[in-house]
């Protein structure tokens, strides 16, 4: 029996949605304008230098975006078969949120609308912050507005040392993000503040509560750490990943999967931080899985570091670190093993703002057994599960139509 790996490159957009306007997104396009800058002169302000992914370039990377975005990626001389099955995938889930896009590349779609705090300042309702406080036993929170995680901490976060506060913040996503100090206010307590505020917001229909921790003494100094943790609200139908673990196959998460999914259908989780010990986890965790057996890592390095912080050269560099990686990953498959790399929505560094944007994801499927060509342009994301249910022996999910 067969085994699979799936990278989600969180983030790694290749084009608006049609309905992208409806989210404010309409002209977002996340890989397509990170190339445009590369191959752009220095002295026009890029860099000067094209985007260099050829092993994702052999693999149709360049093929599936032009076919997402209806132009070729600038500076990619496509002189190549790609080696992989290749396309991209429009989202039928309701929102542009992490949560929605795993879910639905695991087969289940959001059929229904997630609740949002849209207000841009006092976003959260003024009862739902009491009742966390006195449940909590904080002296209450600052923040409560829609905010970049870097900024507000380095706005607040010496009056939430002072004071003992937690920040406390939104986005355009269905999320509650929590901020508090490792040292000063206890990584424990932090977690435990996001528990109560995961019960809370369940009336609210909201996708996640994020503990955000933070060090440092000083705005000068301040940075997140890699303790992050995400209290996801459970899927609302079995997944691909629960279906394999009732068969009894293991099923690794690395990085934040196991969060996403509420630790549902992951038998094996692996913690991680950065593309580099993320890729090195994905390997020694494939080693070790049986036929059958999936491995799912998140990159979340492409949209946490890069894609929030508006940093067009940090993704940059980033994709060609992954880009470099992959061939000691590809060298560990055999005949029977599957490789297939995602994303779960957009977040364009150039586009204004600092949310997730509403886009097409590409789809690259590879496998020394499988014969390589175009897969098109698929309606749903589902699409990845159903393929991988076939590709592992799985009976056929509810939603999608299998690529492999």
């Amino acid at each position: 029996m067969s085994r699979a790996v799936v990278l989600v490159l969180d983030s790694l957009g290749v084009g608006a949605l049609p309905d992208a306007t409806r989210f404010g997104d309409a002209g977002a396009d996340t890989l397509g304008h990170i190339a445009d800058w590369c191959a752009r002169p220095a002295d026009a302000g890029g860099r000067g230098r094209p985007l260099a992914l050829p092993n994702l370039w052999r693999l149709g990377l360049a093929e599936a975006a032009a076919l997402a975005r209806g132009a070729p990626l600038a500076g990619v001389d496509a002189t190549y078969a790609p080696a992989a099955r290749w396309g991209a995938a429009r989202e039928a889930s309701t929102g542009k949120d992490t949560v929605s896009g795993h879910w639905e590349l695991a087969g289940v779609p959001v059929d229904f609308e997630w609740g949002y705090f849209t207000a841009a300042e006092n976003s959260f309702p003024p009862e739902l912050l009491a009742t966390l406080t006195a449940r909590s036993g904080v002296p209450g929170f600052l923040g409560n507005c829609h905010a970049s995680g870097t900024e507000i901490i380095a706005r607040l976060g010496a009056e939430h040392i002072a004071t003992g506060k937690p920040i406390v913040y939104t986005s355009a996503d269905s999320v509650l993000q929590i901020c508090a100090h490792e040292e000063h206010f206890g990584l424990e307590r932090l977690y435990a503040l996001c528990a109560i505020a995961r019960e809370l917001v369940d009336a609210y229909r909201i996708g996640r509560v994020i503990a955000r921790p933070f060090v440092g003494h000083d705005a000068s100094d301040f940075r997140r750490t890699a303790h992050r943790r995400d209290y996801a609200v459970p899927p609302v139908r079995p997944t691909l990943l629960d279906r394999l673990d009732a068969r009894g196959s293991r099923v690794t998460g690395i990085g934040k999967i196991p969060d996403i999914f509420a630790h549902r259908g992951v038998n094996r989780e692996v913690k991680a931080s950065g593309i580099p010990a993320l890729m090195d986890a994905t390997l020694d965790a494939f080693a070790t899985t049986g036929a059958g057996g999936l491995v799912f890592t998140n990159l979340v390095d492409f949209d946490q570091e890069f894609g929030h912080r508006r940093d067009v050269a940090g993704y940059a560099a980033a994709l060609e670190d992954f880009d470099a990686r992959l061939p000691a990953l590809m060298a560990a498959f055999g005949a029977d093993d599957l490789l297939l790399l995602a994303a779960d929505h957009g977040n364009d560094p150039t586009f204004r703002g600092s949310d997730h944007t509403r886009e097409h994801v590409p789809l690259l499927a590879w496998s020394p057994g499988l014969a390589p060509g175009p897969i098109g342009l698929r309606t749903t994301f589902a699409d990845a599960g159903q393929s991988l249910a076939r590709w592992l022996g799985l009976a056929p999910l509810d939603h999608g139509t299998a690529f492999v």
